[in-house]
């Protein structure tokens, strides 16, 4: 069981290993214009990929809206 803390909220996830990139995709943001913040470093999108998440995470997801 993987536990991080997700904006702020503890959340447990069946997996025992994840990656940014299957977070996002689990979460329904796959494709979305998204910033990643883990433990306080901004995860670049290149690296969603090979960045794997350990149990005791925090991470901080902003989805972009556009619009005008």
């Amino acid at each position: 069981m993987l536990d991080i803390t997700l904006n702020g909220s503890r959340r447990s996830f069946t997996e025992t290993s994840l990656t940014v990139a299957a977070l996002l995709a689990s979460l329904g943001y796959a494709g979305k214009r998204v910033a990643v913040e883990r433990n306080g470093e901004i995860v670049p999108r290149s690296q969603h990929e090979s960045t794997w998440l350990n149990s005791g995470d925090t991470l901080e997801i902003v989805v972009a809206v556009g619009g005008g």
